[in-house]
């Protein structure tokens, strides 16, 4: 526990530091001092593609979530940051769990900015899968009419995170990721980084529990762009390549003695695309963002998991309150990593 209390202390530590230097340059507006409220608008799409066999012997299963469309409000003020989310029901989509199965998804993620370097660490819980191509399968079987063979019981849960550095000092990282910036002048970079995570998968068939367990990591190199247009537009995109490693340990809970080791080479893919619109006091846009592993598994089998996330955002800027900005000083001097 005191391990645990000394790590966190340190992440705030750093995060703080950041937080603290950042000002303006030549090249980069902060908005470090300022109070902002944003609206958020996002979706997640889960899937796992399995494929097997090859020619006219080839098929493939592809089990989904039953992704909802999420609405939040924020409120981000130096280090602290604050969020409300509900899922409307009312919005297409967010009321099909009778024939899809209901699916819980989960995703805390903190994201630091030491010099050039990013670090970033995040949990995700995903719950409740169903299987897409119903059609591919069963030919007589009828979208709307006909429920999705469903997985209620099958839970991913990924402990994960990543190490980037940027290459080029006048590009801003911040101005895409948290809009705590905004990049005055078009730029680019070069930005290698490592990834890595731990994933636990369970599920329960006819009451027989089975566990895996997989150790990813994966060195990439992408690039990313910040175009400004004016001096209130951006367009950002970004495309990143990989390669790494797969160790994965699996077992029936019920048979002790059935248990698999197994290492696979991966390739990985992500990129994605933000539109952004600021000013020192509103800001508005969107981002999609996409990720996608592969690898080959005996018996030509492949198995393809893929991310699609996609945000709309709203949000103001404006001076904290005195009694906001005093009270947080008053704060941080009793704990100074605030």
């Amino acid at each position: 526990m005191n391990f645990l209390k000394t790590g966190l202390l340190g992440l705030f530590s750093l995060f703080a530091f950041q937080v603290k230097a950042q000002s303006d340059t030549a090249n980069t507006r902060s908005y470090a001092d300022q109070v902002m409220i944003r609206v958020n608008l996002d979706t997640n799409i889960e899937s796992y593609i399995f494929s097997a066999g090859k020619g006219k012997d080839a098929f493939e299963t592809t089990l989904s979530i039953n992704n909802k469309t999420k609405t939040s409000v924020s409120i981000d003020y130096r280090i602290i940051s604050a969020t409300v989310s509900f899922t409307p029901r009312f919005l297409d989509g967010n009321n099909d769990d009778e024939m899809k199965g209901k699916s819980s998804y989960t995703d805390l993620s903190f994201r630091f900015f030491p010099g050039r370097f990013i670090q970033n660490v995040y949990y995700k819980n995903v719950r409740g899968f169903y299987v897409e191509n119903m059609k591919d399968l069963s030919p007589e079987w009828q979208e709307g009419r006909d429920p999705y063979i469903q997985f209620p019981d099958l839970r991913v849960q990924t402990f994960g995170g990543s190490t980037s550095y940027i290459l080029n000092e006048n590009f801003s990282a911040r101005s895409i990721y948290t809009q705590g910036e905004w990049q005055k002048k078009s730029s680019g970079s070069w930005i290698p980084f490592v990834d890595y995570d731990l994933t636990i998968f369970r599920n329960k068939i006819d009451g027989v529990k089975s566990k895996e367990i997989q150790y990813n990591i994966g060195g990439n190199i992408g690039y990313f762009y910040n175009w400004v247009i004016g001096n209130k537009v951006s367009i950002s995109p970004y495309l990143a390549v990989g390669i790494g490693g797969k160790f994965s340990s699996y077992r029936d809970i019920e048979n002790a003695r059935a248990k698999e080791n197994a290492q696979y080479a991966t390739i990985r893919m992500q990129g994605g695309l933000h539109i952004g619109y600021n000013t020192d006091r509103f800001l508005f846009g969107g981002r999609m963002n996409f990720k996608a592993y592969a690898y080959d598994q005996k018996d030509n089998q492949t198995v393809e998991n893929n991310n699609l996330y996609g945000l709309l955002y709203i949000g103001y800027r404006f001076p904290p309150p005195k009694a906001v900005r005093n009270t947080y000083d008053k704060i941080q001097k009793t704990i100074p990593f605030l």
